[in-house]
């Protein structure tokens, strides 16, 4: 019985405590969307409510970028993961199959083994480099976007009015 409310309270402690990501995603991604909230419920008109308006949305689009960012991140560390783990469960496979009684035969297929591993690691830091690179591409995408939109607005507040 004391070993049950040991691990259950063990269990609720690894709860409480949270992990690197989230660690990181609090230190990036929530205060940007405070600043944001914080932007959009002040009062002002005009050009200095227009200049607020775009500030809004330059942190709007910082928090996207940031989200996208992040699940880049995170989708690379799983595959990694599970590259590890398929990785070691080969391993197992192959020393599992060896006869201690054939040195020669084991050789052979730790060589095999160790050319195949070569070469899905270098398949699989190829994936892993274009899942990074699609992540960042689409972060720098959003970025990229409200870039476009502030030199439109900046374009449209610098024009003379007509009477």
């Amino acid at each position: 019985m004391a070993t049950s409310s040991k691990s259950s309270g063990a269990t609720a402690a690894k709860k409480a405590r949270p992990t690197a990501a989230e660690d990181v995603q609090d230190a990036l991604i929530k205060p940007l969307k405070g600043m944001a909230e914080r932007l959009q419920n002040l009062p002002l008109a005009g050009a200095a409510g227009a200049i607020v308006e775009s500030g809004r949305k330059d942190l709007q689009a910082l928090v996207q970028a940031n989200e996208k960012s992040y699940q880049g991140l995170q989708a690379v560390v799983q595959r990694q993961t599970e590259m590890l783990k398929a990785s070691i469960v080969e391993w197992q496979g192959t020393v599992k199959g060896m006869s201690p009684a054939d040195p020669r035969e084991n050789l052979a297929k730790l060589d095999a083994m160790g050319k195949a591993a070569f070469k899905q690691a270098l398949d699989d830091i190829r994936e892993l480099s274009e899942l990074a690179a699609k992540s960042q591409a689409e972060a720098f995408d959003i970025v990229s976007e409200r870039i476009r939109s502030n030199v439109d607005e900046v374009s449209k507040l610098l024009q003379p009015k007509r009477k």
